[in-house]
């Protein structure tokens, strides 16, 4: 129903896009001197019409769907009374499943009564969010169709609402970003009343297992040390660069300066087809290929090295990252203007002067921000670390030992077995930690940036 509701919004939109273009063009073959063109009174009628049916769709669609939460809520909890919220929330979810005709293992009166009410409820609010969003798109639609007229601003209207759709995209970006630090913020305080806020603990502490010890709502502080998750996350992320940076960017200088067409041609797409791989199969790489030959190698040279090692995952984690940064840098490296080269040449400069003295430094600022993104990929990634590095809090900087990451085990305490209100605390505690590293890391980046752009302009 909600795909037919959106293409009827498309098709009212386009009809009285075509209504209102031929009446303009009509007035203006008349010899009426219009305000706008005929194309601008087409799309300000489409714009209201599309614009407005959309707004109905989504708030009728999802203001309705909470009122019948509500309601069937609320008849739950009459039919339940001593039940708990987690209780209702399972019949609830039951309840939509079997009117829905999916699969559930648990069935009774109250669930079947719950789902033929739902049905019909749900039945409603389909049929009422479409009748209202069509009837809107058309009233507003006409609307601007009959207000074609010589005098009418319709360029100057559609002007506007594009401008208030493209604030509101805007508005809509920093409003999550805003949201997700909230959140971040509020489950961190929360985390942090648990532990009787023993930060020092948290930020210092060698001993990573919160859930072990929960008692009363409590969690003991001298579990919640993060230092081996971060030490785990350093460690595989410094590997992963030291791998992904210098074969990233030397493709990069070879495939800008060096190559010739029909070589970059090829290379050039290969390596970016490996963005293109699952991290999963990265992860499969590295446990069944990589980590069982590090193995093997070390025992040939009387080194021993573990089964799941931090050197392992780093390895394939660089491999996965080196598109990222061969191919933004590639970019930004083209994009050194070419007068820079030349003068360099009129000056004597080999070519690898050129580039290490000239294009280089003038290609700085993008050459950061893909090692950036770069780095922000390996902090992110998890697949690879869960298959190849371990899941054991092992604080060590030895990269033959097994090792663990921050969102590693944040997917571990968030799928846990656990209550989700006692594994959530650490679970936000470690992204906010994790977020403000990255930002931290950003605003050190855009710094040096900055003093190298001055040193060069």
């Amino acid at each position: 129903m909600l795909t037919t509701t959106f293409v009827g919004i498309v098709l009212v939109s386009a009809a009285v896009y075509l209504l209102s273009l031929r009446r303009a063009a009509a007035l203006s073959a008349s010899g009426q001197v219009l305000h706008s063109r005929a194309a601008y009174h087409g799309l300000n009628a489409a714009l209201n019409a599309f614009i407005g049916g959309i707004l109905v769709l989504l708030v009728v669609g999802i203001g309705w769907s909470a009122l019948n939460n509500y309601v069937l809520g609320n008849d739950i909890a009459t039919s339940l009374p001593d039940s708990s919220g987690i209780e209702r929330s399972l019949v609830l979810s039951d309840a939509k499943a079997q009117a829905e005709g999916r699969l559930t293992s648990r069935t009774g009166a109250l669930r079947d009564r719950i789902a033929q009410r739902y049905a019909v409820l749900d039945s409603w609010r389909r049929w009422g969010t479409l009748v209202l969003a069509l009837a809107v798109s058309l009233g507003l639609g006409l609307r601007a169709y009959l207000a074609v007229t010589p005098a009418y601003r319709a360029r100057n209207n559609s002007e506007r609402v594009i401008r208030g759709v493209l604030w509101s995209m805007a508005a809509i970006a920093v409003l999550t970003t805003l949201g997700i630090v909230l959140s971040l913020i509020f489950e961190t305080f929360n985390f942090f009343s648990m532990i009787d806020w023993r930060i020092d603990k948290f930020l210092f502490g060698t001993n990573w297992s919160p859930l072990s010890g929960v008692q009363a709502g409590k969690i003991s502080p001298d579990r919640v040390g993060a230092v081996p998750l971060f030490a785990g996350t350093f460690l595989i992320t410094l590997i992963a660069m030291i791998v992904a940076v210098p074969v990233g960017l030397f493709s990069a200088i070879y495939l800008s300066d060096f190559a010739s067409r029909r070589v970059r041609a090829v290379v050039k797409p290969m390596l970016e087809l490996l963005a293109g791989i699952p991290t999963v199969v990265y992860g499969f790489f590295a446990a069944i290929t990589v980590a069982p030959f590090l193995r093997n190698l070390g025992d040939s040279v009387g080194v021993s090295i573990a089964s799941e090692s931090a050197l392992a995952a780093g390895l394939v984690m660089g491999i996965m990252i080196i598109p990222f940064i061969s191919s933004l840098s590639d970019d930004v490296i083209n994009a050194v203007p070419q007068s820079l080269r030349d003068g360099s040449y009129g000056l004597g400069a080999t070519k690898a002067e050129t580039i290490r003295q000239v294009v280089l430094p003038a290609a700085l600022p993008g050459i950061v921000s893909a090692v950036l993104l770069g780095i922000s990929r390996a902090v992110g990634e998890t697949m690879i670390v869960v298959m190849a590095a371990g899941q054991g809090a092992n604080l060590t900087l030895n990269p033959l030992e097994a090792v663990t990451t921050v969102t590693v085990q944040i997917v571990m305490l968030i799928t846990g077995d656990t209550e989700a209100d006692t594994a959530a605390g650490p679970a936000f505690t470690l992204g906010f930690a994790l977020f403000c590293v990255t930002l931290l890391m950003n605003i050190l980046a855009l710094r040096l940036v900055r003093r190298y752009r001055e040193m060069y302009e």
